[in-house]
């Protein structure tokens, strides 16, 4: 498989990749089998996080054999050195392993800053003198703050949204990350599930030849479909995939919920995440299944909204959350009671 230089590190990395994620919903030996199943099929770069439940401790159990072999980059949420430090040694621990390639802070709300002596740079710092660490990056959502970490130099890598969906300024992320020799890690290539086209979704990554895809993966026919795509080579912007893309910017961009989670938790309960952007689900994926009593009743926990506004405060989007909650519960009631069978 073809690998694309990861910035400054030097890291050499597939450019088909696997985002660990979605493994935390699968059993155990389920997980090992599909991470050790994307292993054998030629990848060889694993991303996880510290929050991510169990899904180091599966990577451990997986690849650990072969760890010489891989990439893997992992992150911490903490807000100090403390418990930057407390994680990366639980993480070296999960993975079973005595470094981490790329050590990455996990969305923080501002840039760590490495004159902060009790902060979370100061962590990796020690961390990467002690051998735990090799590369120092940051993930976010934040655009502005992702303009700010390109240029202090601070950090040898930044993954963020990236599918063709995004914003110009939000695309224009791995120009600059380029300029800049910086490696550029692009989550969320299905804006969240919101985009079906497997193939459109790739290509369209595929022109930017400094970014490196990490694609959420649950089942091995996921894998199956990202690989088979990745050895067929064949990423041209034909007119029909120009066609789809053209599509579904018209229908999808503006103001929409990237389903990042950060709104959550929510104190009534709400499944935020996916309730924020019903109205597109129900019309690009298989409606029956929002159709149960289970999310009838998932749904209408938006009416208990407190609007206390807490989800709002924490979008890196700025979305006005109960607002759209409301708007959302609306068109799903609207939906229900004319496909409810």
């Amino acid at each position: 498989m073809d690998k694309i230089r990861l910035g400054r590190t030097e890291l050499m990395v597939t450019a088909c990749s696997f985002g660990a994620l979605p493994v935390q919903r699968r059993g155990v030996e389920d997980a090992v089998k599909l991470l050790r199943k994307a292993y054998d099929g030629g990848i060889n770069y694993f991303d996880t996080a510290n929050m991510y439940t169990d899904s180091e401790m599966k990577l451990g159990l997986a690849l650990s054999d072969v760890r010489h072999n891989i990439v893997i980059s992992t992150k911490s949420g903490g807000k100090d050195k403390a418990t930057v430090t407390a994680h990366i040694e639980n993480s070296l621990r999960m993975l079973k392993t005595d470094y981490i390639d790329l050590f990455q802070f996990h969305n923080p709300a501002a840039m760590p800053m490495p004159d902060d002596e009790n902060g979370p740079y100061a962590a990796a710092l020690e961390a990467k003198k002690k051998g735990y660490i090799r590369h120092i990056g940051i993930t976010n959502h934040r655009l502005k703050l992702a303009q700010s970490c390109i240029d202090s130099g601070l950090f040898e890598t930044m993954q963020f949204p990236f599918s063709y969906i995004g914003t110009a300024e939000e695309i224009d992320l791995a120009r600059r990350c380029k300029k800049a020799d910086m490696g550029f890690i692009a989550m969320k290539g299905l804006a969240g599930g919101l985009l079906n086209n497997a193939k459109a979704c790739m290509n369209f990554i595929k022109q930017y030849d400094n970014v490196v895809p990490i694609w959420g993966i649950q089942t091995e026919e996921e894998l199956d479909e990202w690989l088979a795509l990745e050895n067929a080579g064949d990423f041209a912007i034909t007119d029909e995939i120009k066609a789809i893309i053209e599509r579904d910017r018209k229908e999808l961009c503006g103001n929409f919920c990237r389903s990042c989670g950060y709104c959550l938790p929510c104190p009534a309960g709400i499944d935020i995440p996916q309730a924020a952007r019903m109205s597109r689900l129900l019309r690009r994926s298989p409606y029956k299944p929002y159709m149960s009593d289970e999310w009838h009743k998932k749904m209408h926990m938006i009416d208990d909204c407190r609007g206390c506004g807490a989800c709002a405060s924490r979008c890196p989007y700025g979305l006005n959350t109960p607002k759209l909650l409301k708007e959302m519960l609306a068109d799903y009631d609207e939906f229900y009671a004319e496909h409810k069978d």
